[in-house]
């Protein structure tokens, strides 16, 4: 199977649709152990990997919108010493420009779930791009403070839609089995962008100053063309288009990412149960929004694991090592420019390095063993950060053991809390909440984002970075806790049976032997 776009009408398929019995009305069958292997009629095995391949491509595609915003954050660590002396701006004005990206893209989250319900998943994707692009291209060519922060504003919205989207529109196309893996595409992405960004400030940093920060800038807006032409391979969500009463789409879609017309057929009546089209009932945006804010206890415990693991993201203070990097490296005793742009260099490697390791054991180990290790590193890297800092300034072994710090923080980070946390809000929320919840989420990371990075310096100024970093290696212990209390393991299992095992918080070995066939069981656990 090529990689071609899934047509609405299905005419590209109407051949091999013509020839399968339907029925204009799925009826709704136990999938019990004991069923009859034999009556499935799979697909010929180059079928099952053309799927595999598909769902790999959709993936890599919706994520790219995340390559947008990591090489912002890379980028702007090295652009920032520039645009300063280009445009002789203050340090406040530096924090501003630095995090207002991440407070505004909190509008882009926030409109991003209602947006995605409405126009579909697919074409929110290419909304963000658009956005993104148009912020862009006014920052590369700003004339002065107050432009640039135009621009920065636009790609603030744009960047708050796509890091909303593409988690869901993933976790929405894929097998249980390989969602964790798939959903992880955002993040290898942000930290691919990252790296881009890094290896983009020292490549320019030789040119003047009132140029090579605009190329810098200028650059980031390469992906948009890629994520265009995305468009006209990837296909809507099937679970949107269910929401939406677009059945027969819906189907087209399951079975080019199914491995059988059967498996198809059967996740087809899944997400018909949870859309709720079972009994015809329906959800309006208030509705939605109504059981958000006055949550059911299960709902609550999901938006405590959903938004508090967003939140935790940022405020062990990821973003903020990875902006002020040049910083931190020069209070460490590194004082060349082009020195501190190669040792930030040197962590982007280490951070796409170890997300690509997270990518091949987030469905083998789990989430929460991840989790485990990702917190307690990021929180003995954090403290040794500091100590470092505070005690070992400008001598040779404090510089080594600064640079080994940060490089274990973002390792740490990338193996564990930086792509389960979009895993995990992207797959907890049941499908009627999912938009919505996963916009909420999003807002309390781009916030938290916001908040840390805009104070840095100011906090820095007035407490040493060490203390600093000392105060985010005790919220990361924090972080540890909260993942022991707060969030379950939802390795291997549907998105229809994560939902059910936030009703049996108690007994989690429930939630694995529920049977999403079941439609009275199912319906009596929602």
């Amino acid at each position: 199977m090529g990689l071609v776009g899934v047509q609405e009408n299905g005419d590209g398929n109407g051949d091999v649709l013509s020839e399968i019995s339907l029925g204009t009305k799925p009826k709704y069958t136990r999938m019990d152990s004991d069923l009859d292997e034999a009556e499935e009629e799979e697909l010929p095995s180059s079928n099952k990997h053309d799927s595999k391949k598909y769902i790999m491509a959709c993936a890599v595609f919706a994520s790219l919108n995340s390559v947008l915003l990591g090489y912002d954050v890379g980028v702007m660590s090295g652009a920032i010493i520039f645009i300063q002396q280009d445009l002789k701006i203050t340090e406040v004005q530096q924090e501003v420009l630095v995090g207002i990206l991440s407070i505004i893209s909190l509008l882009g989250s926030l409109a991003g779930g209602k947006t995605s319900d409405v126009i579909g998943r697919k074409w929110t994707i290419g909304l963000a791009a658009v956005i993104f692009q148009t912020g862009g291209a006014i920052m590369a060519l700003a004339p002065s403070f107050k432009v640039l922060m135009i621009g920065r504003l636009l790609a603030g919205v744009g960047i708050g839609f796509g890091v909303m989207i593409a988690p869901v529109y993933i976790a929405e196309i894929s097998p249980a089995v390989a969602r964790g893996s798939l959903t992880s595409f955002p993040e290898i992405c942000i930290n691919l962008g990252i790296l881009l960004g890094y290896i983009s400030n020292y490549e320019f940093s030789e040119l003047p100053s009132h140029i090579n920060w605009r190329l810098m800038l200028g650059v980031g807006l390469l992906p948009s063309v890629v994520i265009a032409l995305a468009l006209f391979i990837i296909p809507e969500s099937p679970r949107w288009l269910v929401m939406q009463n677009r059945v027969e789409e819906a189907r087209l879609v399951l079975r080019k990412i199914s491995e059988s017309e059967k498996e198809a057929e059967e996740k087809l009546k899944e997400i018909q149960v949870a859309a709720g089209l079972a009994n015809a009932e329906k959800y309006e945006a208030k509705a939605v929004w109504k059981e958000i804010l006055c949550p059911s206890p299960p709902v609550r415990r999901m938006l405590i694991t959903g938004c508090g693991i967003q939140c935790f993201q940022q405020i062990t203070g990821i973003d903020t090592t990875v902006y002020y990097s040049p910083i931190i490296f020069k209070n460490a005793g590194i004082t060349e420019t082009t020195q501190l742009l190669a040792a930030t260099v040197t962590v982007g490697f280490t951070k796409t390095l170890f997300i690509l390791i997270a990518i091949f054991l987030i469905d083998k180990v789990g989430r929460k063993p991840l989790l485990y290790a990702s917190t307690i590193g990021m929180t003995v890297c954090l403290f040794s950060l500091s100590l470092s800092l505070a005690f070992l300034d400008h001598a040779k072994v404090g510089i080594v053991l600064a640079i080994l710090s940060v490089c274990g923080n973002v390792a740490s980070f990338s193996v564990g809390l930086g792509p389960i946390c979009w895993v995990l809000s992207s797959e907890i929320f049941p499908l009627r909440l999912r938009a919505q919840a996963s916009a909420l989420g999003a807002v309390g990371s781009r916030v938290s984002s916001g908040i840390i990075s805009m104070s840095f310096l100011s906090v820095s100024r007035a407490i040493t970075v060490a203390g600093t970093f000392f105060v985010f290696g005790i919220i990361s212990c924090s972080a540890v806790a909260f993942v022991h209390y707060c969030v379950p393991e939802t390795k291997g299992k549907t998105l229809e049976e994560i939902e059910v095992l936030f009703h049996d918080k108690d007994d989690e070995s429930r939630g694995n032997e529920v049977e999403m066939g079941d439609v009275e069981r199912l319906m009596q656990k929602s």
